[in-house]
């Protein structure tokens, strides 16, 4: 087999104490309480040294979920390919430790097919990503949303003949409303399809999954992926004395700066302040309590650079929340 072989892992990254691991639903599938997200540094854009001093550092420390989509960037396409190109160099002798993911729904290729979620455009999305990637298959392949036009059918059912296909192990669900989610479900259920997992936003300052999801997750016995757990940095007190000019809101086109106002400064300096008192990072605490929920499976964090990452896997070991600081918390955040 042609490759080159410039890393070699860590030998301890699954000792104990490294990596904490939780069942992810009915399977016997587990995975790391940290998964690291490709959604925004490690596109073209970026300087791929960094990028894999990123990667080699996850996986040094058992990470072993890696979460993309085709969109993924930017610009399109461009992180899959940086994965890729990892892979090759790098990771091919362990796809067997990996959980690589990747998804289909949102805009990718112009023209009316480039977006959405029929059978076309997931197949097609699907068979593209696997190029990019250097891969046969994903073990998780998830339709990334509803869009409000395709038959649930429809896309349920290019999610079964995926899975049959090969070309993915697993399937997953993103970004749908409870009411579409699940009779998705039901319908891969009844398929023997079960979907492994949905991955939905949750945190801090978006709670909606534990209005109705996190209910459905347990009665369907599938498993949670929180995403975006310090939102996008506004719960990392990055932002509690203006826009620094080189951060993601510091562009002028980007809508995180219009959420940035005082009332939100004020909670956040609130939520520093406990955190402080916690003696970690707010980022650190703002994972912790994503992770407090038993329904949560993994957390995707998508650092932009080593040290970030450093500080992030620290959650997994921070102190329990006491009553009297979730009852601070739910004071601050209301």
């Amino acid at each position: 087999m042609n490759y080159k072989k410039t890393y070699v892992a860590n030998p301890d990254r699954y000792a104990e104490g490294m990596m904490k691991y939780r069942q992810c639903g009915a399977s016997s599938i587990v995975l790391p309480e940290m998964s690291l997200g490709f959604w925004w540094n490690f596109g073209g854009v970026n300087v791929y040294e960094e990028s894999l001093a990123k990667m080699t550092y996850a996986f040094d420390h058992g990470i072993t979920c890696f979460d993309l989509a085709n969109n993924y960037g930017p610009p399109f396409g461009s992180a899959e390919e940086t994965f890729g190109r990892m892979y090759a160099d790098n990771f091919r002798a362990h796809r067997h430790e990996m959980i690589v993911t990747t998804k289909a729904g949102y805009e990718m290729w112009e023209g009316p097919y480039g977006c959405g979620s029929s059978r076309k455009m997931l197949i097609t999305s699907l068979n593209e990503s696997l190029q990019r990637m250097n891969l046969d298959y994903v073990d998780i392949f998830y339709s990334h949303r509803y869009d409000g036009v395709t038959p649930i059918e429809e896309t349920m059912q290019a999610l079964v003949d995926i899975v049959r296909s090969g070309k993915a192990i697993y399937v997953g669900l993103s970004n749908y409303p409870v009411d579409k989610l699940k009779p998705a479900v039901e319908y891969l259920e009844a398929r023997d399809v079960h979907p492994l997992i949905y991955q939905g936003k949750y945190n801090m300052l978006t709670r909606d999954p534990e209005v109705a999801h996190f209910d459905l997750m347990t009665e369907k016995r599938m498993g949670f992926t929180a995403f975006s757990p310090v939102n996008q940095g506004l719960l990392t007190g990055k932002y509690l004395n203006g826009i620094p000019t080189d951060s993601r809101a510091g562009s002028a086109s980007d809508r995180l700066k219009s959420l940035i106002t005082p009332e939100l400064v004020e909670k956040v300096r609130k939520l520093n302040d406990l955190a402080a008192q916690r003696g970690e990072s707010l980022a650190q605490m703002a994972t912790a309590w994503v992770l407090r929920r038993p329904e949560v499976t993994s957390v995707i964090i998508g650092p932009r650079t080593v040290e970030q990452m450093q500080d992030s896997l620290k959650a997994m070991n921070s102190a329990p929340f006491t009553d009297e600081e979730q009852r601070i918390i739910n004071e601050i955040l209301k």
